[in-house]
């Protein structure tokens, strides 16, 4: 079986300096060439320790707030192991919990978390995608086909793909989901 045309190969059968030149000025990317742009996600993830807080814990028997002793275990807590990180609020229990108590709580850890939302961590993702895309200049996507990059190493939520395409959406001449070499065509402008 030949992989090579007679005359690329020299005597000792390897590829000659010349065929080497001329097979790799052959090689063309043509993404690289193309208009096609391309929109990661990942690019945009914000760096920071998710965390969850079960207020549950500062709740009588899990279940009753009783503010004296709720205001007094908030008092005590060490609020400086959030430095930094991105906190959910949530409660473990059925507890119906006044929503000052959420709120008090993020008076306490406002210095410290660099974000602090009521709900799932999970949820955290969302909000700080929703913020981050609602914040970004999508001008130099104007008449482009562009690409939603699919594969993610990094917690990317679905909410976020859903977003950046509406976002995308008035500017970009199509949008495209996946990878260069195979995308799955979404919009195309008419």
């Amino acid at each position: 079986m030949k992989w090579f045309s007679p005359g690329i190969l020299s005597e000792d059968g390897c590829l000659s300096k010349h065929s080497k030149i001329k097979m790799e000025q052959e090689i063309v990317n043509r993404v690289a060439g193309s208009a096609l742009q391309i929109f990661d996600l990942e690019d945009h993830y914000p760096e920071g320790e998710r965390m969850a807080i079960d207020i549950s814990q500062w709740l009588w028997e899990g279940f009753v707030l009783k503010e004296k002793e709720f205001r007094e275990a908030l008092k005590n807590h060490e609020w400086q192991q959030y430095q930094g990180k991105f906190i959910a609020l949530e409660c473990s229990t059925d507890a119906i919990v006044p929503a000052w108590a959420y709120m008090l709580i993020t008076v306490y850890l406002q210095p410290f978390a660099k974000k602090t939302i009521q709900g799932k961590t999970e949820n955290i993702n969302i909000l700080l995608y929703q913020q981050i895309l609602d914040g970004l200049d999508y001008t130099e996507y104007t008449g482009k086909p562009v690409i939603i990059k699919g594969c993610s190493r990094k917690p990317v939520p679905q909410e976020a793909y859903v977003l950046a395409a509406q976002k995308l959406m008035p500017f970009a001449k199509s949008i495209m989901f996946g990878e260069a070499c195979s995308s799955v065509p979404l919009f195309k402008k008419k």
